[in-house]
């Protein structure tokens, strides 16, 4: 099979979806690998890494969508990458779906079969190529929204650890998954007084098992979810339905009752966001202001550490790129049922449920897709 990996090309996004490694184990698997020039170098990823390991470097996007039997990349394609998708073609990257109904639209029109990274899923119910990509951006949260509580960029100007005689910062994280958790640590090790808010009590008898007297659990009722928003100094969105939209989890009336200059970080963005007033910024512009409070929306907050989470998401990826070239899609996915959930797309037809509800599309089975 050919493998291409083009540059990407979202506002401030310098991840690559085929790192060096991982196009030397598909070539030792006998298969072809072709990457657009400088796509790697923002990872930390010469050109020239890629051609010691039998990489061909091309000049244009246009000839890697041309070419490719499966491109392989880290972010939803862009509208003028989507106009190169071609039938037959295999596409494995984050999709998203749900809140995007034009790529949607652009992916059927393709006819091209698409796998998206985030609802691949593995034996114990966890999503492994969305994990990597939670981990990091759980571990950011914290730190982009200290940067955002600072008064300079329009915050509460509170530290967030405080200082002997000053309280520390209140933080509040809703959703006590892979972000949840990992922004947890992170703010609780800033010195934060933190709390995890979930609805699922084994969850939360897990997180006090293992995280008791470094941050505190609660139950996620909307009284309870109420009462700390509006104590809170940062509240952080970790809040996931695998590939479908996030649930509104603050409304637009509530932030009135909060702090001034409190911080809302919302890491499910990219399945439309958890709280009402939230919509897509970019790392160029990465923070906004509704009502006095800041909302910080960057639609891919691991790519500002590009490197590490590179390495990260192919890491996982790998193994499933490489089944998908050893054995072509169905045949990966017939043997694979968690590979399987990863269908979203295919020959014209949407084949994941959740985002067919969300967008109100009908959809194919993905076990009768693989018969199409």
């Amino acid at each position: 099979m050919l493998i291409g990996c083009p540059t990407e090309i979202k506002a401030q996004e310098y991840r690559v979806g085929v790192t060096p490694a991982a196009a030397r184990e598909a070539i030792q698997h006998g298969h072809s690998v072709i990457v657009q020039a400088g796509a790697g170098t923002g990872a930390g990823f010469p050109d020239a890494l890629y051609q010691a390991v039998g990489v061909e470097i091309v000049e244009t996007a246009a000839e890697i969508f041309a070419r490719a039997d499966m491109v392989v990349k880290v972010k939803e394609p862009q509208a003028a990458e989507r106009a190169m998708l071609r039938e037959g073609q295999v596409l494995f990257t984050y999709l998203h779906l749900a809140p995007d109904p034009e790529q949607t639209k652009d992916l059927l029109a393709s006819g091209c079969t698409a796998i998206a990274y985030e609802t691949v899923t593995d034996r114990s119910g966890g999503l492994p190529l969305l994990a990597p990509m939670s981990e990091v951006a759980g571990r950011l949260a914290p730190q982009v929204g200290a940067w955002a509580l600072q008064k300079a960029n329009g915050g509460r100007g509170v530290l967030m650890g405080g200082v002997p005689g000053v309280g520390p910062a209140k933080v509040t994280v809703i959703g006590g998954g892979v972000v949840g958790t990992h922004a947890a640590r992170i703010a609780a090790g800033m010195g934060a007084d933190v709390t995890v808010l979930d609805r699922s009590l084994p969850r939360l008898r897990y997180l006090d098992d293992a995280f008791g007297g470094v941050f505190r659990t609660s139950y996620a009722s909307a009284g309870n979810t109420e009462e700390l928003v509006m104590a809170s100094e940062m509240v952080v969105g970790a809040v996931l339905i695998p590939g479908a939209a996030a649930p509104k989890l603050v409304k637009r009336d509530q932030l009135s009752g909060m702090k001034p200059g409190a911080v809302l970080v919302d890491v499910a963005i990219d399945q439309g966001g958890c709280f009402e007033t939230s919509k897509a910024t970019t790392h160029d512009e990465p923070i906004y202001e509704v009502d006095g409070i800041v909302h910080y929306c960057v639609a891919n907050m691991p790519g500002a550490v590009a490197r590490t989470s590179t390495i990260a998401l192919s890491n996982a990826t790998m193994p499933f790129m490489l089944a998908l070239a050893d054995k072509g899609w169905k045949e990966a996915c017939r043997e694979d049922e968690h590979l399987l959930n990863g269908l979203n797309v295919h020959a014209g037809k949407l084949t994941y449920f959740a985002v067919g509800e969300a967008l109100g599309i009908d959809v194919l089975s993905p076990k009768l897709a693989l018969a199409v």
